[in-house]
């Protein structure tokens, strides 16, 4: 059994096809094919179902899933870790944020996080929060910045990054544009 083995397994759940699993790796689609079909004789069972359109985990797939996520997350930590001993930062982070969130700030961020530390690939995912939250609940995002209407779920740390005054506009002769605002 490989890591590479394991990480197109989990490009192809994740992206719900070899073709684009195999461009998300920046990889040739019949290779990941390959080493599927090589886990899967490994293992002994089908792990994807290949029959729709998209190609699904079977069964199997999913119980093998959260084991091959884990062990690369293992793998990267232990790279991280040697890295850290380098005084090297390197790796990726994922960001997830809400449309109409505060885009600026999370670019400014990024941006001065990316200049401190040019080894870390930075990804940004746009997303409703309920998804988002579920993506940081898996593992697939490191950081989701939105709006906080209610307390964060179970397993979720959350800090205030700024406080933005909101504003309702309104037609000069609409009933609400006599009001005094402060």
């Amino acid at each position: 059994m490989e890591l590479r083995q394991l990480a197109y397994l989990a490009a192809v759940a994740e992206h719900g096809g070899f073709t684009a699993a195999a461009d998300a790796l920046h990889v040739a689609q019949p290779g990941v094919s390959a080493q599927v079909r090589r886990l899967e004789g490994e293992l002994g069972h089908e792990l994807l179902d290949r029959s729709g359109r998209r190609v699904r985990p079977t069964a199997v797939g999913e119980a093998v899933l959260p084991h091959a996520r884990a062990a690369l997350a293992a793998v990267a930590a232990l790279r991280d870790a040697v890295d850290a001993l380098d005084g090297l930062l390197r790796g990726r982070v994922a960001v997830g944020l809400v449309p109409g969130g505060p885009a600026g700030f999370v670019s400014d961020l990024l941006g001065r996080f990316n200049a401190a530390h040019p080894a870390v690939e930075a990804t940004l995912e746009e997303g409703d929060s309920e998804s988002l939250l579920a993506l940081l609940l898996d593992g697939r995002l490191d950081l989701v910045v939105a709006g906080r209407a209610a307390p964060p779920p179970a397993g979720v740390a959350a800090a205030t990054l700024l406080e933005e005054p909101l504003a309702a506009a309104v037609a000069p002769e609409h009933p609400l544009a006599s009001r005094a605002s402060d």
